[in-house]
């Protein structure tokens, strides 16, 4: 064989290293799209490993584990689904947790003092959880205001309405068909179902999510959102109706805290206007942990899913293994930072 067909030219071992480099940064580009399943994964074997035994059984596997996981999850994980939409447009909602406290305790008050139906209830306060974020969507993208100000006050604002409603007492819910008993119906709402195996709240969660994700999968709704969230005045100048998307997008994390509310409020068979304090940073969480960015533009609800059953697996085998809730909570702290730590690292190239 010949000298030239041995030896390469500099210009063809280039474009072999463009191409190897190009395979390479391909693979760490799937590798960050997906960390938050990884993570999961790596979090559930380890669960599985370290998980306490009673008669050889593994304590973690057991099936009523598992959905009570996935139902411990479920409120803050609807929570994180409408936080997910307003940081990929490169805004915070730190309101969600009143709004959730707000909603249980109407929905407590209709039912229980005020004679409504399940539905109407239901709808009612959906309506007022749907009106609460288009309000803040309009204070932020119409006027200006930072979003963090506005759910800031916003924050305030739904606890304050909360406590006014219920006269800052919380309202226990009983089932009859006596005056001052809610619909039997709405018990389902604390029920299991599938052969009761799976806990109602949790089909719930699944439902939104999906909802969600084909939201963002085949919608023109979705890339206006992504567009806002990569680069605002591009997308505006591109002719995306940036107000009205904004506006949107708080209205649906609005309307979710409310149904979070609802579910808070038939799980527990109560409402109280404290319910929900510091949810918003649980959603948040769950957000960071899924991979999106809080710069916006970049992530998905299936991270968002993925976050908030890592962050309940972690601390469903934490306390199976009777660690102390002050030592759980560092370590939450500790994933949160690290999975932060990583969008650092991230390729630019990898959107959702």
């Amino acid at each position: 064989m010949s000298e030239r067909n041995d030896i390469m030219t500099e210009p063809e071992q280039s474009e072999v290293g463009v191409a190897d480099g190009g395979r390479g940064r391909d693979v760490i580009a799937q590798l960050f799209k997906f960390q938050s399943l990884f993570g999961l994964v790596l979090v559930f074997i380890a669960a599985v490993i370290i998980s306490p035994r009673k008669n050889g059984e593994v304590l973690f596997l057991g099936s009523e584990n598992l959905f009570n996981v996935v139902r411990s999850v479920s409120e803050t994980g609807i929570l994180a689904v409408g936080m997910t939409l307003v940081i990929l447009i490169g805004g915070i909602d730190l309101s969600v947790g009143s709004v959730l406290g707000l909603a249980s305790v109407g929905a407590s008050v209709l039912l229980v003092e005020d004679g409504f139906g399940v539905i109407p209830a239901a709808l009612l306060v959906l309506a007022i959880g749907l009106g609460f974020g288009l309000l803040q969507g309009i204070a932020s993208a119409k006027f200006g205001i930072q979003a963090f100000i506005v759910t800031l006050a916003g924050m305030q604002i739904a606890r304050g309405l909360a406590r006014i409603w219920s006269d800052g007492q919380g309202v226990s819910i009983t089932y009859g068909d006596a005056p001052g008993q809610a619909p039997v119906l709405f018990s389902l709402l604390g029920e299991r179902t599938f052969n009761g195996l799976v806990p109602v709240p949790a089909v719930i969660f699944v439902v939104v999510a999906v909802l969600a994700g084909i939201l963002l999968r085949v919608s023109a709704f979705s890339r206006h959102i992504y567009a806002i969230g990569g680069n605002e005045k591009a997308a505006r100048l591109s002719g995306v109706p940036v107000v009205r998307v904004k506006v949107l997008v708080f209205g649906i994390c609005g309307l979710l805290a409310a149904l979070a509310g609802i579910v808070h409020a038939g799980q527990l068979n109560f409402g109280g206007p404290n319910d929900g304090s510091m949810y918003e940073l649980d959603a948040i969480a769950a957000v960071v942990i899924g991979g999106t960015s809080l710069t916006g533009g970049r992530g998905s609800v299936v991270g968002t899913v993925a976050g908030a059953l890592l962050v309940g697996v972690l601390r469903n085998v934490l306390a199976l293994n009777g660690v102390d809730p002050n030592i759980q909570l560092l370590i939450v702290g500790l994933v949160i930072v690290f999975a932060a730590g990583l969008q650092q690292l991230r390729p630019a190239s990898v959107n959702s």
